[in-house]
């Protein structure tokens, strides 16, 4: 888990952490996995794309 993650809106460690449980049943990301992400988290693409949307850490690089 990333320590970033608790700038995000509280939706978004929900998905990360469903989304990493899910692989303890499917290794990779195949319709059987985005069928459990769907079954257990069914605005998971919403969530998954606010998550993206934005930089996961604000980086300087005047420094």
């Amino acid at each position: 888990m990333n320590l970033e993650l608790i700038k995000k809106p509280p939706q978004c460690l929900e998905y990360v952490i469903v989304h990493e449980l899910a692989h303890f049943f499917e290794r990779n990301h195949t319709e059987q996995f985005v069928a459990l992400l769907d079954r257990m988290l069914p605005h998971w693409r919403i969530v998954r794309d606010e998550l993206n949307a934005e930089a996961l850490a604000h980086e300087d690089w005047s420094t």
